[in-house]
Order: structure tokens, then sequence, then C-alpha cells
């Protein structure tokens, strides 16, 4: 059976989402410095945010949003790619056995 990229795509989609998620909570639970600059990161945000105008303030969170799904979507692609390598790596390992 052909698989095409699409459809790798979509049958690796829930599989990658799960992984991101564990991925972050090991983080979390495991890897301090990631926490440390998780956290700072969120209080620059915060102050930066704070300091902004009322009328902006709707313009830092859709910044923040906009930053977020962009995020997503590298995270996603790299690990999609991730699997894409290793198919490619098992099928030539297996043209020389």
């Amino acid at each position: 059976m052909f698989t095409t990229p699409q459809s790798l795509e979509i049958m690796l989609e829930p599989l990658i989402r799960k992984r991101l998620e564990l991925l972050y909570s090991d983080l979390q639970e495991a890897e301090s410095t990631y926490v440390s600059l998780r956290n700072e990161c969120d209080k620059q945000f915060s102050v930066m945010r704070n300091s902004l105008p009322d009328h902006l303030q709707h313009t830092a969170f859709m910044y923040e949003d906009v930053q977020l799904e962009l995020q997503a979507i590298v995270e996603s692609r790299i690990y999609l790619q991730g699997f894409k390598d290793a198919i490619e790596l098992f099928s030539e390992l297996n043209i020389y056995k």
C-alpha cells in the first residue's frame, strides 16, 4: 500500500500531538533549566504586556497567541520530518540487507 505524504501527516498527527504533550510534561518534571527559562520568559513577557497602555493589551495577547501557534506548527513539522527520516533510513537499510 502506497502512502502519500498528506496521508502520512494525517495518520501521524494524533501521535505527534500526544508525543509533544508527553515531551513537554517530561521537560517540566525533569529539566530544571527548561522550567527556569520558561518561567523567566513568562515573567518577562508579562512585564512587557503589563507596561503597555490598555488599548495595546489585546495586541500583545494576539502576538503571544500567534507565537504559540507558530511554535506548534514548527514542532509538528520537526516531529513529522523525524518520522519521514526514520522511514527513509529504514528503507535504505533494508536495501542493503
